[in-house]
């Protein structure tokens, strides 16, 4: 399980204390009613992951994480969001960028055009039911990936969406991670 501490100061108090979520996780995990999808469909996860291996494959990492936490932010999924961070900050991530994939539109100046173009086809892609990809939105992405990369980010966003429903439906509980055991 990988969990962070944060300082926070209490109304009141004068000094920051280390909150530890630790307990907090515990407790939810411990409280978790709902399937362990792995366990209840083994060969449905693992084409899932061999999926998520081919949909990366060639792509820079970076972009990898920021495409994976921008569809989190967009389906509400903290358990994806908090490991995607958490591979981010690991792979070497700025907590400036980290902190403004949310709101990347008004922060432009800290992705490259490039993100910027995979960023709105996650978003397109993501809330696919408000009005699909729009022509302007795919011609971006396009102009900024070759075919065969655009195929990929594409793909990552697909399986990016597909974990994030699985988390969800499952209640998949924020700061576990079962990659780690």
């Amino acid at each position: 399980m990988t969990t962070d501490t944060h300082t926070i100061s209490t109304p009141g108090s004068t000094s920051g204390s280390v909150f530890d979520p630790t307990a907090g996780i515990a407790a939810a995990e411990a409280a978790r009613t709902r399937l362990d999808f792995a366990k209840a469909a083994p060969e449905v996860y693992r084409a899932i992951i061999r999926f998520d291996t081919a949909a990366r494959a060639g792509l820079d990492p970076a972009l990898v994480e920021l495409i994976q936490i921008r569809a989190s932010h967009l389906n509400h999924c903290a358990y994806c969001l908090h490991m995607h961070t958490n591979d981010a900050r690991k792979a070497g991530e700025s907590e400036d960028r980290l902190h403004l994939v949310a709101v990347w539109r008004e922060a432009r100046h800290f992705f490259t055009p490039k993100e910027q173009a995979a960023l709105a086809l996650t978003e397109a892609v993501t809330l696919i039911a408000d009005g699909g990809v729009p022509d302007p939105v795919y011609a971006e992405a396009a102009a900024h990936f070759e075919e065969r990369e655009l195929a990929q980010v594409l793909s990552l966003i697909l399986t990016i969406n597909t974990w994030n429903r699985v988390a969800l439906a499952t209640a998949k509980v924020a700061g576990t991670d079962e990659r780690t055991g």
